[in-house]
């Protein structure tokens, strides 16, 4: 995946890491339990959310034959 470096709306440079809170998080479809949370790259000027990903993408493998 390729590095953010420059807001695709804007222009800004300034692109800081979040993470959803509270109850936000991703759940694999077919694993009981199996979730991470989220985080995403953010403009600090102009408030976009250009990238998004799951902290743990270990937990999303396909299930083994």
């Amino acid at each position: 995946m390729e590095y953010v470096d420059k807001c695709p709306e804007c222009g800004s440079r300034r692109i800081g890491v979040g993470e959803l809170s509270g109850y936000a998080a991703m759940t694999a479809k077919e694993k009981m339990f199996a979730s991470s949370a989220i985080i995403a790259d953010v403009c600090s000027d102009c408030g976009l959310i250009i990238r998004m990903r799951v902290k743990k993408p270990e937990k999303f493998a396909p299930k083994e034959w």
